[in-house]
């Protein structure tokens, strides 16, 4: 199985830079799409309803807002939403978890929330990776297979961004985020393109529209494909696309044996 991450920025507006050309030539199984910023009746037909794929969207309550979505070549056996909700609201009423299940494999798109300047959301962002870890573990306990796709906003590690040391203190590189990173892949999750490029440097699916900063490759790896250690051993391969323009975001893929 071959499944796709992207972050797009708003389908309505990617669906006007060529997503169908992309998405049909994709080689996908499963393209897991965030921050969609559309409601599905939005959306032109073509796009909610391409030939060859099963969709769904899972929106923010706020108009063009978040969100996420599933394109799938095989109808999945289910869907699923959100969180504990509890515990992180956000990941129900702002559409930021959305899982299609086949078999006893579950694919996520997860779109985590930004902590924003100074730290603003810290308090829900810390809790939707509470909430996460905690759905993940009981999937697995329960003899599922997970994999959580997505934009999460946090660049773990000082390889990850092209200036560690002008950031330590700014939103998706705060220590206290990184730290629930560490937390949540420590439950029993693995970061699966930095395992199989352990000291790849300048590899990146985000950057700032401003100064340039995709020309000049001063990205930040923010988006990842985190399958569950014991789905790990069937990972074929794993990739960052950064020449797939329309969106300040690339995808990243994985492939399963």
């Amino acid at each position: 199985m071959r499944i796709v991450s992207w972050n797009v920025n708003g389908l309505r507006a990617v669906a006007k830079k060529g997503f169908l050309d992309w998405l049909n030539a994709s080689k996908a199984d499963v393209v897991c799409l965030q921050e969609i910023k559309a409601n599905i009746e939005q959306v032109p037909e073509e796009v909610r309803a391409p030939k060859g794929w099963h969709v769904r969207m899972h929106s923010a309550q706020k108009a063009g807002y978040s969100g996420t979505a599933i394109f799938s070549r095989v109808k999945p056996d289910e869907y699923w939403s959100g969180l504990d909700k509890k515990l992180s609201p956000e990941s129900h009423d702002e559409g930021r978890v959305l899982a299609a299940r086949y078999g006893n494999l579950h694919v996520l798109s997860c779109y985590f929330p930004n902590s924003q300047e100074g730290g603003k959301r810290q308090a829900q962002k810390l809790a939707y990776f509470d909430a996460m870890g905690r759905k993940m573990v009981e999937l697995v306990k329960k003899g599922q297979q997970v994999v959580v796709t997505g934009d999460y906003n946090v660049a773990h590690n000082e390889i990850d961004l092209a200036r560690p040391d002008d950031n330590h203190e700014n939103p998706g590189f705060f220590p206290w985020e990184r730290e629930a990173m560490t937390r949540f892949l420590a439950l029993g999750f693995v970061d699966s393109f930095r395992q199989a490029h352990p000291g790849l440097t300048e590899q990146y699916t985000w950057w700032s529209f401003r100064t340039a900063a995709r020309a000049r490759n001063v990205g930040w790896r923010i988006d990842y494909c985190c399958p569950d250690e014991k789905l790990q051993a069937r990972v074929k391969s794993t990739w960052i696309e950064p020449s797939v323009m329309g969106s300040d975001h690339c995808p990243v893929g994985i492939e399963l044996k």
